[in-house]
């Protein structure tokens, strides 16, 4: 078994609790307008890699780890690659690592007997999940990542029937992600969930764009500002109303 693998980092502090090995896989059916990893997009690229390897790897520093922190899958989409994760989970946990999967929740198809098997292998072995929702709003989605969003909502119920641990993590565009109609919405929707463990609400930033002109490619945001971080807390004290006013 082998998985297609952009990158590795070594020490990651933003990927899941405490210090992170982080594992950046290949391939992404998303595209997302600011997305700031667009070389992750084809599914032919990246380098080959064994689960051991990457085990390996980990072990190399695997003291860093030790305070609660351990290995993360973010991508590129992971769970395009499902088989490589169960496989690599499984290693991960004969040796009591923290398992953590960063997803946007595209894959996941309820109609899909053969998936949802592999899926329901894969979380026994997965600590937690760190759900992307680009947009409540299944049009103005689309309009953001040229994809559907209403397996990704199923996806996160699928995970609190599964009892996994969630995250949500929402990335706050001016003039697109930032409406506090569509704010509280989100938290509403996720107010419902049990396993919902923490809410990462994250500044859109134009780093991404340098890359885009190194790569050639089109930037679809050029122009957009980055997000006034000090407007943050008032974005996530929307999504928090919601939560509150689904929970009551």
């Amino acid at each position: 078994m082998q998985g297609r693998i952009h990158s590795l980092e070594s020490f990651g502090t933003v990927d899941g609790p405490g210090t992170r090995f982080v594992v950046f896989v290949q391939g992404c059916p998303m595209r997302c307008a600011y997305c700031h990893n667009p070389d992750t997009w084809d599914l032919e690229g990246g380098t080959l890699m064994e689960p051991s390897y990457i085990i390996e790897q980990y072990e190399k520093n695997k003291a860093f780890y030790a305070n609660g922190g351990g290995l993360t899958v973010t991508g590129g989409e992971p769970l395009m690659q499902v088989d490589f994760l169960i496989e690599l989970f499984t290693l991960a946990k004969a040796k009591d690592i923290h398992t953590c999967i960063d997803s946007s929740g595209i894959v996941f198809n309820p109609d899909n007997t053969a998936l949802i098997e592999k899926l329901d292998r894969l979380m026994a072995l997965t600590d937690l999940v760190m759900l992307d929702i680009k947009h409540i709003d299944p049009e103005k989605h689309r309009d953001l990542t040229m994809q559907p969003n209403g397996n990704i909502l199923k996806f996160a119920a699928y995970l609190n029937e599964r009892h996994v641990d969630m995250w949500i993590r929402h990335v706050v565009v001016p003039g697109i992600t930032d409406d506090e109609k569509y704010l509280f919405d989100l938290g509403y929707f996720i107010g419902q969930f049990d396993n919902l463990k923490a809410l990462d609400v994250l500044p859109y930033h134009t780093m991404g764009e340098k890359k885009y002109q190194s790569l050639g490619m089109e930037y679809k945001l050029k122009g957009v500002p980055a997000m006034d971080k000090d407007k943050l807390l008032d974005k996530k004290k929307a999504i928090i109303d919601g939560i509150k006013k689904r929970r009551a």
